[in-house]
């Protein structure tokens, strides 16, 4: 099988939602999303001009510009005047990861060490990279986190935030190492979090979440102030059975019908954490990544709606295919006729200059371009 890679944000098809939150947005050709960190330099020109070109929708991740601008505020706030010189009506979001203290960023200078977070015997709980989680259940901290986003977006032409790893949160590991009362704290904490941060930014600015998984953690879809919830491992990290990618792109028409997006993220078949296959030459991983398009592309415009975006890598950061180019997205691909037709684990749709089928039994797709 050849895996695949997608990142899809479907916005809820509710009359003039799609179009007030992404001005702009067009069946022409396939709509992409961009969701990346670049930490070594800053961004080139050319670089930019791909970015504001091809998307409406960008999520710069943390210690993006940090080593050239001093911080991850000012690297991503940087970032987004460029591109919105370039592209006025783009979405541009700030990131700030919800459970995880990931370093460089300018704030945590004001972080207080009693808000974080300790396990039943008094230790520091960490991820697995050995770096501290916040304790979201302290109504400082969630007042602190909410206005380190809201004051960078004041401070920049950002237009929300994409915070990161609310199921880390929500996984029966932790309530094993905090107790099921400190676990459902921090959860509710997290949901009020949220919600203060949503009432700070103001309804023009998303928050966008991270997120489903097949059918768990689909309780964010009703939390208040989210506007959109990602699916990072679409098809990927023993999720890429034919009942879990269904289960997925079922996960959209229910979002949809809470109001709200969503965005699906995958992989061709490697991704960063992948030693070996890092150690190829930079063109054969983008060869690779380029001959598996079909599947995922063709998975995401089965599900797509009215602002449904479509990204496309291998990780995070801007040596992972994010800012290069693929034939398929310079095609003209005009609306769909009607929603897709489903048979079993089969499925058909029809666009003006498109005909899609998938199979996700066996893991194959067409795309038929006329």
């Amino acid at each position: 099988m050849k895996r695949l890679i997608i990142c899809l944000i479907v916005l809820a098809a509710q009359p003039g939602w799609a179009a007030d939150v992404f001005p702009g947005f067009s069946w022409d050709r396939v709509p992409l999303n961009i969701h990346f960190g670049k930490r070594t330099t800053d961004l080139t020109d050319a670089e930019i001009d791909f970015i504001a070109s091809n998307s409406h929708l960008i999520a710069l991740e943390k210690g993006h510009g940090a080593a050239v601008h001093g911080s991850t505020e000012a690297g991503i706030i940087d970032t987004a005047r460029r591109i919105k010189r370039r592209a006025p009506d783009a979405k541009v979001l700030f990131y700030f990861n919800a459970f995880i203290n990931w370093p460089g960023y300018d704030a945590f200078k004001t972080y207080r060490a009693e808000w974080t977070l300790r396990d039943t015997a008094g230790q520091v709980v960490t991820h697995p990279s050995g770096t501290p989680r916040p304790d979201p259940s302290i109504p400082e901290f969630r007042d602190w986190w909410s206005e380190v986003v809201a004051a960078a977006n004041r401070a920049g032409p950002l237009d929300g935030v994409f915070a990161d790893a609310l199921p880390q949160a929500l996984t029966p590991a932790l309530a094993k190492q905090l107790g099921a009362p400190k676990a459902r704290a921090v959860v509710t904490g997290l949901r009020d979090m949220l919600a203060l941060t949503k009432r700070k930014l103001g309804p023009g600015r998303l928050v966008l979440v991270n997120g489903l998984r097949t059918t768990d953690f689909r309780e964010l879809l009703d939390w208040e102030g989210i506007d959109g919830v990602m699916i990072e491992h679409f098809g990927a990290f023993k999720t890429d059975a034919p009942a879990d990618i269904k289960a997925d792109l079922d996960s959209i028409a229910l979002a949809a019908a809470k109001g709200k997006f969503v965005v699906v993220k995958g992989w061709p078949g490697f991704n960063w954490l992948d030693h070996d296959m890092m150690k190829r030459p930079y063109a054969e991983l983008l060869e690779l990544a380029r001959e598996r398009i079909t599947f995922p592309l063709a998975c995401f415009l089965i599900a797509a709606q009215p602002g449904s975006h479509f990204c496309y890598s291998w990780g995070y950061t801007d040596r992972h295919g994010m800012l290069d180019a693929y034939p398929e997205f310079g095609r003209t691909l005009g609306p769909p006729d009607t929603d897709a037709v489903w048979e079993g684990l089969t499925a058909t749709r029809q666009f003006e200059h498109a005909s899609v089928w998938i199979d996700l039994a066996t893991k194959q797709a067409r795309i038929e371009w006329h």
